[in-house]
């Protein structure tokens, strides 16, 4: 579950890298950028953790 919204939010955040790169007006500011790598971050570290924990 929690690897899923990880791999989720990352899918949101090169998105909306991809679309302001190719001249397009991404959907997230900078610190939207930020806050959203902070999220994939902390989701994945809950689900390695978790998973540690199971074994």
């Amino acid at each position: 579950m929690l690897l899923a919204l990880a791999g989720g939010l990352f899918a949101v955040f090169v998105i909306n890298v991809s679309i302001g790169s190719f001249g397009g007006t991404p959907f997230f500011g900078n610190v939207g950028e930020m806050l959203c790598l902070f999220a994939v971050s902390a989701a994945f570290t809950a689900a390695v953790l978790k998973k540690e924990a199971d074994k």
